[in-house]
């Protein structure tokens, strides 16, 4: 089942965000050979800087997805002032390959 993971980050935390960036798209990048990772990306701020994530990820539960989104680099870095996860199914405009 889908997994939506909806990451705010904390403020004034850019550069935590800038400096974790490597392993975090290294975590992704493995989540994505696992067949794991549906999509994933920033939320902007006005300025077009990003304060947040979506990450959309399958897994068997909600407590696989839990221990999924608390190992991802950036959460381990602290950069995140909340996690929302929640089941999510994916309706429209969903590829052939998803």
């Amino acid at each position: 089942m889908l997994f939506a993971l909806i990451c705010k980050d904390k403020p004034g935390s850019l550069q935590v965000r800038l400096d974790t960036r490597p392993e975090h798209v290294a975590f992704l990048e493995g989540l994505n050979g696992e067949n794991k990772l549906a999509f994933a990306g920033p939320f902007l701020d006005d300025d077009g800087k990003p304060n947040g994530s979506l990450v959309v990820v399958e897994e068997r539960n909600l407590e696989a997805a839990e221990a999924l989104s608390a190992a991802d680099p950036f959460a381990r870095a602290g950069l995140f002032e909340s996690v929302e996860i929640r089941q999510w199914n994916w309706t429209f405009n969903k590829p052939a390959s998803a």
